[in-house]
């Protein structure tokens, strides 16, 4: 009998993704969880759309009140968390497979999640199960990237990260309440060799990307900014940013982050739905054509200043499988064998570059890489 995975929040724009890839590339089934069961259900109908005909069922199940026995009930060997926002979220969902014997793997992008998973570690470790948090584009795309590009390198000084979507990109609910709960609060990043705080979606910049042209960018909190400067152990300087494609979008955030920078308002969090309502009347304008960019610094193997920048496109609205592909590359791994590290640890030196971008092969992906010595 077919392995199965449960994918939480497979009825959401990121969740749906990847029940689409774990039926059409691999021999696993999957079972769509949700809290509205008939929401479930027909994500679950339309992933096989008669393709892949039994292989998707539905299960209601809430990530706040699940219990280790409900999750047994599933008959899945693997629990993706794919349904966020992870930013206001504890860590029920992972006791609770941990507790059922399960594996368990999340796409969260929460900073606080994150640094604090590994509190689950020693739990995991005596279940015998693999519990991975940020399997997606940050930090597992991004720390993938990182170690490729840098391998024998003596030394790193300085990591920009970039992500830059197309406009016409799904926006799920929860994607627009992670970028408003840190929008105009301090975040705290390494700069200039030491720990400093600037604005969330603050020091906005107009930047080329090969391939795209020049988009808006401004600083985003991800766990890369914890995650880069310790495993890399940068010299000077870490920054994760990311943009909307409008101007009009993304420069419109910038200022309504403004009374959040000034104390008069606690955050921008709550205006969500406002926010969805207004990028929705803006749905078709704009491409569907999206970017992420690793670009790195430092001391090479031979000991000679070196940069390196790898960027990635996407086309014909396939950039938001991105963020799913990193959880598919570790669910493909758990599932056959190919992963074994009992334990909780953040996904982040866990798949190679290369496992991952096998995952972009059905998908309108390229990248691009590009090494050079400033004295070359």
């Amino acid at each position: 009998m077919p392995q199965k995975v449960l994918v939480i929040g497979g009825a959401g724009a990121f969740g749906r993704r990847l029940v689409h890839g774990l039926l059409a590339t691999t021999d696993l089934d999957a079972v769509v969880g949700g809290r509205d069961l008939a929401r479930a259900q027909a994500a679950a109908d339309e992933a096989w759309q008669g393709n892949y005909p039994g292989r998707s069922t539905a299960v209601a199940i809430n990530t706040g009140t699940a219990t280790a026995s409900q999750l047994r009930a599933t008959g899945a060997s693997i629990v993706v968390d794919a349904a966020g926002p992870f930013q206001c979220q504890g860590y029920r969902l992972a006791e609770q497979s941990i507790e059922a014997g399960l594996h368990y793997i999340d796409l969260a992008d929460s900073r606080e999640f994150v640094s604090g998973f590994h509190s689950l570690d020693e739990r995991a470790r005596q279940a015998g199960v693999t519990a991975l948090t940020g399997a997606s584009s940050t930090p597992a795309l991004s720390n993938a990237v990182l170690d490729c590009l840098t391998a024998g390198w003596l030394a790193v000084d300085d990591v920009e990260i970039t992500i830059s979507p197309g406009n016409r990109a799904p926006r799920g609910l929860a994607v627009i309440k992670s970028i408003l709960s840190y929008s105009g609060k301090p975040v705290r990043v390494w700069d200039n060799g030491a720990w400093r705080h600037r604005p969330g979606w603050g020091l906005p910049v107009r930047k080329e990307i090969r391939g795209l042209g020049r988009r808006w960018l401004s600083l985003c909190e991800t766990p890369d900014l914890d995650v880069v400067p310790q495993r890399f152990g940068v010299r000077r300087s870490v920054t994760f940013k990311a943009g909307l494609e409008l101007p009009l979008m993304h420069l419109g955030l910038f200022v309504a982050t403004i009374p959040v920078r000034l104390g008069l308002l606690r955050s921008l969090e709550p205006f969500a739905d406002a926010f969805r309502r207004v990028a929705d009347l803006l749905d078709g304008w704009g491409t569907d054509r999206g970017a992420m960019v690793v670009a790195v610094s430092g001391v090479g193997s031979d000991g000679a200043r070196a940069t390196a920048t790898w960027t990635l496109l996407a086309e014909a609205g396939d950039g938001p499988y991105i963020p799913t592909l990193p959880a598919l590359a570790a669910v493909r791994a758990l599932a056959f064998g190919n992963l074994n590290r009992p334990g909780a640890s953040v996904c982040a030196g866990v798949l190679n570059l290369d496992a991952i971008e096998r995952e972009f092969i059905p998908h309108r992906i390229t990248t691009h890489v590009e090494f050079r010595s400033p004295a070359a």
